[in-house]
């Protein structure tokens, strides 16, 4: 008591102590028990990896499996009261749907019966002596096991046991062994009745498959422009800067112009009749107004940011600077994207062994049918909740290791001889003391990201019922939702980097950071401001030109497929890609602006407290200052003339 009463003597004002603001040599594990919570979490999901493993069959979706409950391409075993399983189906590696072009879905089941062949008919067959011709000459037998191939012809029912004539050419699908029919009309029903009727799936998988070798192509050409981007920026010059600009201005404009020019095209063109092509045509509609106001913001961004390229130059120098004493820095986004593919390789996994988890039930006619489990449901909720949980902690740690490097390599007096090994030491710290703290934040993200979810199932519920008004709502308070989920992510990127400094737990760490960002908001926001926007351009200029091939290689195919949601998939990626590469200067920016504020509160400058700050850093600082403070004087001269003219003004009206 006598201490305690002697710290209020001295300290007579009511502020707070003052924190010391240095990187922590002695730490303590920070937010243990949201650590626990994860563990725990994740030993449920093990129990439902455990579960999928026992009780799911994911070759039966994998591999595909006929009406009589054999899985293609595999030995099986016998179903009681089914005559046709239990057959070696080891060569009939193929999936064939007898009534491919009328299929219909009644209580969740096909109609049409399904066979494994070994071969799918890529010709058309348009009489019983073609299906047997087709049989015999190629051992693939397209009528129900039971019925011979030298009866196909002379059976009386033989048109209820074989496939409805005639036989569309089809193809099987490389991974899920489906013959799928290649006529547009058939192919579209066929989509549509497999899927469930789902039509943004049927959309999807339509434009995926018939264009998948050029989403592959578009894919490591985003890849070829996010490396290129980066080389860029790890090498930037004034000269690159305005290169870059200029590129996304012509970008923007050139995908602009062809954008209006293909809807164009399409409203003039008197030969369209397919639903895919009309359905281009509204997405062409849809990207063409979407991309005229981006392109119509990023030009105003780009007219009142053109006098500061040179400090945005300078300040990604200052950022590169922290790069070359640490240079695996940019190979932070390779690692995190390999762990984040394994993890959701392993989900997938799961979610599909959770998906054919059902007993093997006997219906009319000797067929087979698997009725799922009672409460997988459950279990899909859970997982998808761990899906989002452990992504996120994922990125967080990457997020957290490149803010402990930078927070490293800034805190260092001896600018001549860096510290050794910032990238191994940022993740021993963070796996040793902080993963509480990274997984709190993660879980945040979780918490918002799950009720948008919700909304957009609800939205889509709606839709069908044509309920506008409710519909708006619910994607207002989407929006709502995403808007607050971004400020969040900006507040964990804040809070990473002042526990990366202190060591301290993530609501202590975001109490701090707030209080000293609130202080110095304009030397923060001035100069952050720079890095993001030049960022956001390299972003936008790998979609742009990603989008623009897309554009022009998708157009040459206008009837078999749907391409415009390829095209939005594509430019999506491009986008992942960009981000992911990218991130890391944002979060070396970001952390670098939040050091500089730590380093002006904490010193003046005088030889008992130098800056930590080099000085280039401190020149740039500097500048970036004068040139906020010339604009706010500009402005305040503005106003305290308007003062003296509002009289004048007033008499007028």
């Amino acid at each position: 008591m006598q201490c305690l009463g002697a710290e209020y003597v001295v300290s007579a004002e009511k502020t707070p102590r003052q924190r010391e603001w240095r990187p922590q040599v002695y730490r303590k594990c920070t937010d243990t028990t949201w650590l626990f919570l994860f563990f725990l979490f994740w030993t449920g999901l093990m129990f439902i990896m455990g579960y999928s493993v026992v009780a799911g069959a994911t070759g039966r979706l994998l591999f595909g499996y006929d009406s009589f409950g054999n899985v293609c391409g595999k030995q099986n075993s016998p179903v009681e009261g089914a005559p046709l399983s239990g057959q070696d189906m080891t060569l009939k590696k193929h999936v064939f749907f007898m009534n491919s072009c009328n299929l219909d879905v009644s209580d969740v089941r096909l109609s049409s019966l399904v066979l494994c062949v070994s071969r799918c008919p890529e010709e058309q067959l348009d009489t019983l002596e073609e299906v047997q011709l087709f049989a015999n000459s190629s051992g693939s037998f397209l009528c129900v096991y039971s019925l011979n191939s030298f009866n196909y012809t002379q059976n009386p029912n033989a048109d209820s046991l074989c496939p409805r004539l005639p036989v569309p050419p089809s193809k099987s699908f490389p991974l899920f062994n489906r013959c799928i029919p290649q006529t547009p009309e058939c192919y579209s029903l066929f989509a549509s009745v497999l899927i469930n009727d789902v039509d943004t799936l049927h959309r999807i998988l339509s434009g995926i498959m018939s264009g998948r070798d050029t989403i592959l192509g578009l894919s490591v050409f985003a890849l070829a422009l996010s490396l290129a981007t980066v080389f860029t920026f790890r090498f930037i010059t004034t000269l690159l800067v305005r290169i870059l600009i200029a590129l996304v201005i012509l970008g923007l404009l050139f995908v602009c112009g062809v954008l209006w020019w293909l809807y164009h095209d399409y409203t003039n063109d008197l030969s369209i009749e397919l639903d895919t092509e009309r359905e281009n045509m509204k997405c062409l509609l849809g990207f063409a107004i979407i991309v005229t106001v981006i392109t119509a913001v990023l030009l105003l961004l780009i007219f009142v940011l053109r006098k500061r390229i040179k400090f945005i130059v300078e300040l990604f120098q200052v950022a590169n600077k922290v790069i070359s004493n640490s240079p695996f820095l940019l190979f932070q986004p390779l690692w995190t994207f390999a762990i984040l593919i394994f993890f959701w390789v392993l989900w997938v996994a799961v979610l599909l062994s959770l998906g054919t988890a059902g007993t093997a039930q006997v219906i009319s006619g000797g067929q087979v049918e698997y009725k799922p489990l009672w409460g997988i449901r459950y279990l899909w909720w859970y997982h998808l909740i761990g899906l989002i949980w452990t992504s996120e902690f994922i990125l967080a740690c990457q997020q957290m290791t490149i803010a402990g490097a930078v927070v490293t390599c800034y805190f260092n007096r001896n600018k001549n001889d860096p510290p050794d090994h910032p990238i191994l030491s940022s993740l021993s710290t963070l796996f040793c003391y902080h993963q509480g703290t990274v997984v709190k934040g993660s879980f945040l993200i979780t918490l918002v990201r799950i009720p948008r979810i919700i909304l957009m199932y609800i939205c889509n519920a709606l839709k069908e019922k044509r309920n506008t008004w409710s519909r708006h709502l619910f994607r207002c308070c989407f929006c709502c939702f995403w808007c607050f989920e971004e400020c969040l992510c900006h507040l964990n990127q804040t809070v990473y980097t002042t526990t990366a400094i202190n060591g301290t737990d993530f609501c202590t760490s975001a109490k701090d950071a707030h209080k000293i960002l609130s202080k110095n908001s304009s030397h923060f926001t001035s100069i952050n401001c720079f890095g993001d926007f030049i960022i956001f351009l390299g972003k936008a200029f790998v979609v742009c030109f990603t989008a623009f091939g897309g554009l022009m290689a998708f157009n040459y195919d206008r009837a078999l497929q749907v391409w415009a949601i390829p095209l939005l998939l594509v430019a999506f990626f491009a986008y992942l890609v960009a981000h992911s590469f990218l991130s890391v200067f944002e979060t070396v920016l970001d952390a670098l602006c939040l050091c500089f504020v730590i380093d002006l509160e904490t010193n003046d400058g005088s030889s008992e407290k130098p800056y930590f700050m080099d000085q280039d850093f401190m020149s740039f600082v500097k500048r970036s200052s004068k040139l906020t403070d010339a604009q706010r004087n500009k402005n305040s001269l503005r106003n305290e003339e308007g003062t003296e003219l509002r009289p004048i003004v007033i008499d007028t009206h």
